[in-house]
């Protein structure tokens, strides 16, 4: 399993995001103090990096990303852009400042792909020219394909349309990405070269970028760091993922980077003069690269 410990050049544009011991607890009929849907989490996540919040569904992962862009108020604590709390911004101009990628596009069924990506630029005042500009060099950038530009978004693949919905968030060049399971909805080997995709991209742009997950190999694949949440988004542990996969904190989180699972313990094998690459169970996943038999 490889992991992405390696740093990138830090964007200008990027922005430092710390979250100041928040809270947040959801009125519950007949309980006057609700157990809290995140409780007194702490953390900061530098410029420029990709931090994935993984955790099983429950656990408060949605909850914090959505506070970053003020969709959700903490009920106590703060959150910091480069040191300004969120509140002291309008929201709406806060969310128009930050890129959004959820699981299902949420592109405008209405508009055309180019109309999509330049809807944020458009409603910041740029003209219609640089928007479009913009645009096309998104698309570009994410291998999109001019011809796409006047089509509806139902006219899309599954992987054309979470493309353009990155691009639609990176179009007025936001500090920062939030990403909440944006590839949970495509095929496993659409998922992947998608990844590859974002991987690329963060390398050349090195946005701030928070990335919500459940999926322990997507995490390990793209994470400049993972935080592992616990229910009440309580951190179980923080590090790159070599760093939780060497030494996990406890049982729990041993369990769920599934260290002991079969395909994570690999060796090497001789098959037919080769070297491949295989797990507990003997089934191949890979074969080694020369460069890596010399070293």
């Amino acid at each position: 399993m490889t992991t992405r410990d390696e740093g990138t050049a830090v964007a200008r544009s990027a922005v430092a995001i710390e979250f100041d011991a928040v809270t947040k607890r959801y009125p519950v009929r007949g309980r006057t103090d609700p157990a809290p849907a995140v409780d007194s989490f702490a953390a900061v996540l530098p410029a420029g990096s990709l931090t994935v919040l993984l955790g099983s569904s429950g656990c408060g992962k949605t909850t914090l990303l959505r506070m970053v862009n003020r969709m959700v108020e903490p009920s106590s604590g703060r959150v910091l852009l480069d040191g300004h709390d969120v509140r002291d911004s309008d929201p709406v101009a806060l969310r128009r400042s930050i890129g959004y990628v959820m699981q299902n596009a949420g592109l405008l069924p209405h508009r055309r792909v180019l109309d999509n990506i330049m809807l944020v630029p458009r409603l910041q005042g740029w003209d219609r020219a640089a928007a479009q500009d913009r645009a096309h060099e998104l698309m570009d950038l994410l291998g999109l394909s001019g011809a796409l530009a006047s089509r509806y978004p139902h006219e899309l693949s599954g992987g054309q349309a979470q493309r353009v919905g990155v691009a639609r968030a990176l179009a007025a060049d936001p500090g920062v990405l939030l990403m909440d399971e944006p590839f949970g909805a495509v095929d496993p080997l659409v998922r992947r070269e998608l990844q590859r995709e974002l991987i690329r991209l963060q390398d050349e742009l090195a946005k701030t970028i928070v990335f919500v997950t459940h999926d322990v190999d997507e995490a390990l694949a793209l994470g400049d760091e993972i935080i592992v949440l616990r229910e009440g988004a309580q951190v179980a542990q923080r590090g790159t993922g070599s760093e939780l996969l060497a030494a996990p904190a406890d049982d729990f989180v041993a369990r769920f980077l599934g260290v002991d699972d079969p395909h994570r313990a690999l060796r090497l094998a001789d098959v037919a003069g080769d070297r491949v690459v295989v797990d507990r169970s003997g089934r191949a996943v890979g074969r080694l690269e020369a460069a890596a038999v010399s070293a």
